[in-house]
């Protein structure tokens, strides 16, 4: 190991180039809870570089266990969640990538669940925090339960699963005093980070708008580990698995985050469930990027590493099938909260790679659900249970539901041939893959490369996501207070784009104050991927966005009507607002019942807005502080407004100029066509320098 110096004592650098603090004459060494003095923290027990990981590392499942166990009942992470029931369809039959039976008939809808969440808050938390978006899949095929376990961001903070406990110890709330919750920005968890460069990539998605989802209908989501898929034929390919939204993919911005926060904490939930109750169905497209071994020994990064993705132009999305939601739990807790995810839940035709990450997961998951749920057989409560046949010997156990028969309980046997037997030629087989090597703890020097990607993204940003993730760097880093953390972390930005780096650095007042971090290899130069930019692919719609008209009573029958009209040949959602609950009147007398009340729906809650009082009710509204507020948030938040005549004098009190820019549209006289084409593109970028430095 090389000798790296840091101000926070002796640090070896390993031979993937991961940080091995280690200790010091005087010092406390770091042992099991037996007392074993551990010589290696930072890798598990692999059969060679890059081979599987042992069951006999008891050090790495020691520390596993001992998280998995440190929540009852709660999840330890991804406690707060929101989910759904649904069906997949494949497009086609995929047989010559896989024998997995739900890829074969495009006739048959596969039943699944689906639970979203975010990471790092507890379950009474709120959905609009700037984390890690869980994004799990459970199909019930009839070969057995498939897990498909993923987030909405392709790669991860971390190489190696025995690093997991000291990844979320770090961004759960400082063990001292319990605070922050449900956010990153402080002290602990960019120290973490920043002591470990495997991170830079992860971190640079995390501090994009990718975080700060608009809906989960428009986020994506990723497998994140490399998978095999293998066909009836026993060929094998490597597998990355992507879920793409019908919508879109959409983000908040920080401040429009921060503000739904408050005004609705269930944001997302809500969105979801009011979605389908609707019957406007959320939908996804399953993908794969498929490629050999050979393929892979050419790229330039691991593909066993998961801090590193494959871009599209190297690989391109081969889709398998689409997955729709269409209806909500029945009920929250037996559903959603008792749901069991396990990456180790896969049928025949889907396998694992060596991924050191992946590997950890296939263990620690099922320990989880053992302490989360209490028992071994969770697999009984309904939303766990295959819905195809399945039996076994396994008996007995905490709340065991089912009632066996007969007097067997175990095989081979021969007192009763009508117990299961096993099946060599359906059941479930390991691809053969060859396997060799000294047992090791070790980091595979093929994972050494932390800033390249990192590179990458940032490179493939559009000018207003580059301004957001400088902010979110800025932000974060504002909140540690240890000076040592941001210089360090500075020192990391150098290294993935000096105009990064200079940018974060002026907003903390800090110039010239990063570390100097040399890489452990050097850092490449890769061209951008546009698939990379949520923006640069984003979809010119108003389909599933929502539309907040502001009225009074009084307002224009014949505009209300139009918006009504728009709105739906849109497939837009139209809330109405208005300064109280209760049912008003239009100028013809037809009778509204808002959705909302002016006081409890600030414009953030949507996507974009009108505002068009009756004339007789617009000097009483201009006196409100909430409808000023309203349009001095929404032209902030770089939303489209509508407006009528009405509504000048609260344009003028909120400083808004009606000639500001295209985003603000006179929808007069039920002129409502340049209004949606200029909402189509979601939000007025030119606007942001005006209103905002970052």
């Amino acid at each position: 190991m090389a000798k790296q110096n840091q101000s926070s004592g002796k640090t070896n650098v390993g031979h993937g180039g991961e940080p091995h603090q280690t200790v010091s004459a005087d010092g406390v060494r770091l042992t099991t809870n037996q007392g074993l003095v551990i010589a290696d923290d930072q890798n598990t027990l692999t059969v060679g570089e890059r081979g599987p990981q042992l069951l006999e590392d008891h050090i790495m499942r020691e520390k596993i266990t001992h998280f998995d166990h440190e929540r009852i009942p709660e999840r330890v992470v991804h406690a707060r969640g929101y989910a759904a029931h649904g069906y997949f369809q494949a497009y086609k039959s995929h047989a010559s990538l896989t024998k997995a039976g739900f890829l074969q008939d495009p006739s048959v809808q596969t039943p699944v669940f689906c639970r979203f969440s975010t990471v790092a808050g507890r379950a009474g938390s709120f959905d609009t925090a700037r984390d890690v978006r869980g994004f799990s899949v459970k199909f019930y095929t009839d070969q057995g339960n498939y897990d498909l376990v993923g987030n909405n961001i392709p790669v991860f903070f971390i190489q190696d699963a025995i690093k997991f406990p000291d990844l979320v110890h770090s961004v759960k709330p400082e063990p001292d005093r319990d605070f922050p919750q449900a956010q990153s920005a402080h002290n602990t968890f960019w120290d973490f980070v920043s002591l470990n460069s495997e991170s830079m990539h992860m971190l640079m998605w995390i501090m994009s708008d990718r975080a700060i989802p608009r809906s989960f209908r428009m986020m994506e989501g990723f497998g994140v580990h490399t998978f095999r898929m293998i066909n009836k034929k026993g060929e094998s390919k490597f597998v990355k698995f992507h879920w793409r939204p019908k919508l879109g993919t959409f983000s908040l911005i920080w401040d429009e985050a921060v503000k739904i926060g408050g005004a609705d904490p269930d944001f997302h939930r809500r969105d979801l469930w009011n979605a389908i109750e609707a019957k406007d169905f959320p939908e996804w497209e399953l993908s794969v990027q498929a490629f050999s071994e050979a393929q892979a020994a050419e790229f330039d990064f691991d593909v066993l590493d998961p801090t590193k993705l494959i871009p599209e132009e190297l690989v391109p999305l081969t889709p398998l099938g689409k997955m729709v939601l269409n209806r909500n739990v029945d009920n929250f807790f037996a559903e959603t909260e008792q749901v069991a995810f396990c990456p180790s839940h896969v049928v025949p035709g889907i396998d694992f790679s060596n991924d050191p990450l992946l590997q950890g997961r296939l263990f620690s998951y099922l320990d989880t659900q053992l302490s989360r749920l209490g028992s071994p057989n969770f697999h009984q409560i309904p939303v766990n249970k295959p819905k195809c046949p399945f039996a076994n010997f396994q008996r007995d156990g905490h709340m065991q539901t089912e009632v066996p028969t007969g007097r067997v309980a175990n095989e081979p046997n021969s007192l009763d041939d009508g117990q299961p037997r096993e099946d060599p030629k359906n059941g479930f087989t390991s691809f053969a893959a060859e396997e060799s090597g000294k047992k090791l703890r070790i980091r595979p020097e093929s994972f050494a490369d932390y800033y390249t990607q990192a590179r990458l993204f940032w490179k493939s940003m559009t000018e207003p996501e580059q301004r957001h993730i400088v902010g979110g760097f800025a932000f974060e880093l504002g909140k540690c207070d240890e000076i040592k953390i941001r210089t360090r972390m500075l020192g990391h930005l150098k290294n993935v784009d000096k105009k990064l780096a200079e940018q974060v650095a002026t907003a903390l007042g800090m110039k010239g104050q990063g570390d100097a971090i040399k890489p452990r290899v050097p850092v490449g130069d890769p061209e951008p991927s546009k698939p990379l930019s949520q923006y640069t692919a984003a979809p010119k719609s108003l389909l599933g966005k929502k539309i907040g008209l502001l009225i009074t009573t009084g307002a224009d029958d014949n505009l209300l009507k139009e918006i009504r009209e728009a709105a739906h040949a849109e497939g837009a959602m139209l809330s109405i607002v208005a300064p109280t609950v209760g049912e008003i009147e239009t100028s013809k007398g037809e009778k509204v019942t808002p959705e909302h009340f002016l006081a409890g729906a600030p414009s953030v809650l949507f996507d974009c807005i009108i505002v068009a009082p009756a004339k007789e009710k617009a000097d009483s509204l201009a006196q409100q502080a909430d409808a000023v507020d309203w349009i001095r948030n929404a032209f902030a938040h770089l939303k489209v407004i509508g407006y009528t005549e009405a509504a000048t004098e609260l344009f003028i009190k909120a400083s808004v100029a009606l000639d500001a820019d295209d985003g603000i549209v006179d929808v007069s006289d039920a002129k409502l066509d340049k209004f949606i084409e200029q909402a189509k593109q979601y939000r007025v970028w030119d606007r942001e320098p005006k209103v905002r430095s970052m």
